[in-house]
């Protein structure tokens, strides 16, 4: 199979190179440990007993290279020295001792990293002094962790990431072309062809979305429309937690490879309730990126998303 395939959210294109028949071995990743010292920074400065959040780095990033009016400079631009730090990067850890993964722990664990999320987001919004709060979930060294213990990256960003906003502005394109929400139709009709999905219970689905950007990528999307995390009542977090274990549990088919989860949601100073839907995406660390997808940006994926799927459910089962 040689396809070029296309978001029909943000209109990027991806690749499905499939060169040979399915071989396991061909996608098994040896996890390579996060941990840097011989003791766990995480479990030092931790609770005994629920969850925390521990400030790595205040006023993390400077908006360097934006044009500006000729008083910033001869060529119009803001120089290092011209601005000032904003955001930061912090960790919320779970309890000390706590190096399992996702699937792994009690759900009750989950749903109190969740609602610490959400918390976060809506301390955010209220603040109203920076753009997006982006969470990342990094497993293994190869993801970017730089421990084992259980935690989630919590990014303050003084502007809305690019990826996000194509996702954005596609599904709000898409939501006057064919009405209603691009990622309920999504849903609606992944469950009924089931070639793509992988999971589904009563509050979310687990896909593989059909222009995948990574072998076994994954999104988790929930039941009812909901643009902002923030938003999420406790209820909703309780049964979620357990389909974003599920998606995890289903990377046990592969091996539990390292991975990344990110959480995209709508952005803190602007309203897009009607056309956005927040999900979670999950995306294995199988390979290095190859030259094609350097020179063009297209991601090339050596499986098929209906393939992947079918090999997920397995784990599942």
């Amino acid at each position: 199979m040689w396809e070029l395939r296309r978001d029909e959210i943000t209109g990027w294109w991806s690749a499905t190179v499939v060169d040979r028949e399915y071989q396991p071995d061909r996608f098994h990743e040896e996890r390579l440990s996060g941990a840097r010292d011989a003791t766990c920074g995480n479990c030092e400065q931790g609770d005994a007993s629920g969850i925390s959040r521990r400030m790595l780095r205040q006023g993390a990033f400077h908006s360097v290279g934006t044009r500006t009016d000729a008083s910033a400079g001869e060529a119009g631009f803001l120089t290092l020295s011209d601005v000032d730090r904003a955001g930061s990067w912090s960790t919320l850890i779970a309890p000390r001792g706590e190096h399992c993964e996702l699937d792994q722990v009690p759900t009750p664990l989950i749903v109190d990293f969740l609602a610490a999320i959400r918390d976060r987001i809506r301390a955010g919004r209220e603040l109203g002094s920076t753009a997006y709060i982006q969470f990342v979930r990094n497993a293994a060294a190869q993801a970017g962790a730089m421990t084992d213990h259980l935690c989630f990256e919590s990014y303050d960003l003084p502007q809305v990431p690019h990826r996000l906003a194509e996702e954005i502005g596609g599904a709000a394109r898409l939501s006057i072309r064919a009405g209603g929400c691009a990622f309920c139709h999504m849903i609606h009709d992944e469950v009924a062809s089931g070639r793509r999905l992988i999971h589904r219970d009563p509050y979310g689905a687990v896909i593989a979305p059909f222009a995948s950007r990574s072998a076994f990528e994954m999104w988790i999307i929930p039941n009812n429309h909901g643009s902002d995390f923030g938003d999420v009542d406790t209820a909703t977090l309780r049964g979620f937690a357990e389909t974003l274990q599920a998606a995890v549990k289903a990377l046990r088919a592969i091996g539990m490879p390292p991975y990344n989860l990110l959480l995209h949601t709508a952005p803190l100073r602007e309203r897009v309730d009607l056309t956005y839907h927040w999900h979670w995406e999950l995306h294995p660390r199988l390979r290095p990126i190859g030259g094609l997808e350097l020179a063009s940006g297209i991601p090339v994926v050596p499986i098929a998303p209906e393939e992947a799927a079918a090999e997920l459910r397995r784990a599942l089962t």
